[in-house]
């Protein structure tokens, strides 16, 4: 029988943790965990991660692991359950997480209450590995990382027909009405930011009225499972493997090449990012290919990305306004906006979109 479900980190107990352990094969029928200390990490804007370090009675099990629960702050929280986004990381362990190859967090036990934020995910512990930090930006190297992982994400359900049987991962019938929605919030927006936004950022986000509707409208020649949120916070380098991608809470059908113009479009400053953008989507591209990817030339490929190149700047735009605010998370959505709608300038995003 699975284990009942705790949402409160306050509620845990160590007969719970037995259970959940036991469940997910971590431990076995002879061994207990007897006590614990509980220590909150991480940065996340919807969700609060707690580290346990456990004691055991019999064989051990793992020293520490990690548990994700809702945010303790009611806004961030409420948002999780309008956005879907608690119930679309329990699903993506669920049900999709074994068929794709990019490397994750193995979880030992995931559980929610539909329509709430009563949720719980416990996950391996992936200590010493060190989270990106989105305002920083990262190496070239540690970018052609996540462009090797991405691709292990796209490339074994490339075109699926399959995937539309998952109902959680077809978000095209609830994102109508994308341009009313987008000008409400662009206006919040730049009347918190305005002083710290660039003058192509605003200038982008006013040109994007016009057009966000028909972006959205656009389909791709495949659709595959993405993360959506593809970028250094949800990433951790240096741990029990070379990088390992997190928070699995907006997945869904879409265009792969979204997630790599998402990621490039904030992981560096634009001068940075010139020298080193195509080759790294023509590495993807040929990941692609190696999964077997057909019918998708470069020159396609290359368009999907540069069609996408607002995407972190749309989410800056969204998110900011819909989650609790923190002073690092200012400089996050800043760093987000700006380079994104740099690179759209760079990329000339508005002839596709046209």
């Amino acid at each position: 029988m699975a284990p009942t479900l705790i949402a409160d980190p306050d509620a845990v107990t160590p007969e719970w943790l037995t259970d959940v352990l036991r469940h997910g094969g971590a431990i076995d029928e002879s061994s207990a965990v007897t006590s614990f200390d509980a220590k909150d990490i991480g940065t996340g804007q919807v969700g609060a991660n707690v580290r346990f370090t456990l004691t055991y009675d019999g064989t051990p099990g793992p020293a520490t692991i990690v548990c994700k629960f809702a945010s303790r702050d009611a806004q961030s929280a409420a948002t999780g359950i309008q956005t879907l986004t608690y119930e679309t990381e329990v699903a993506f362990y669920r049900d999709l997480a074994d068929t794709v190859e990019i490397s994750r967090p193995h979880c030992y036990f995931v559980d929610i209450v539909h329509g709430t934020a009563e949720v719980v995910l416990v996950m391996e512990d992936l200590a010493p590995a060190e989270q990106g930090d989105q305002i920083a930006g990262c190496s070239v190297e540690d970018a052609t990382l996540a462009i090797d992982e991405v691709a292990k994400l796209h490339g074994p359900r490339w075109g699926d027909p399959t995937l539309r049987e998952l109902a959680w991962l077809d978000r095209t019938a609830s994102q109508g009405g994308m341009a009313s929605m987008y000008t409400f919030f662009w206006d919040q927006f730049v009347d918190r930011y305005r002083s710290t936004l660039d003058d192509v950022t605003l200038a982008h986000g006013e040109r994007l009225k016009s057009t966000i509707e028909s972006a959205r409208t656009h389909t791709p020649s495949a659709l595959t499972p993405i993360h959506y949120d593809y970028r250094l916070d949800n990433m951790l380098f240096g741990g029990p493997r070379e990088l390992i991608v997190v928070d699995w809470q907006t997945v869904q059908l879409g265009s792969g090449p979204y997630d790599v113009a998402y990621f490039l479009g904030n992981a560096f400053d634009a001068d940075v990012r010139r020298g080193c953008e195509e080759s790294l989507v023509r590495r993807y591209h040929e990941a692609l290919l190696a999964y077997g990817v057909s019918s998708f030339s470069f020159e396609e490929c290359w368009d999907e990305y540069r069609r996408a190149a607002h995407a972190s700047m749309v989410m800056a735009i969204f998110s900011s306004i819909l989650v609790g605010r923190t002073d690092r998370g200012d400089a996050m959505f800043m760093a987000m906006a700006n380079r994104s709608a740099q690179m759209a300038e760079d990329l000339e995003t508005f002839a596709l979109l046209a």
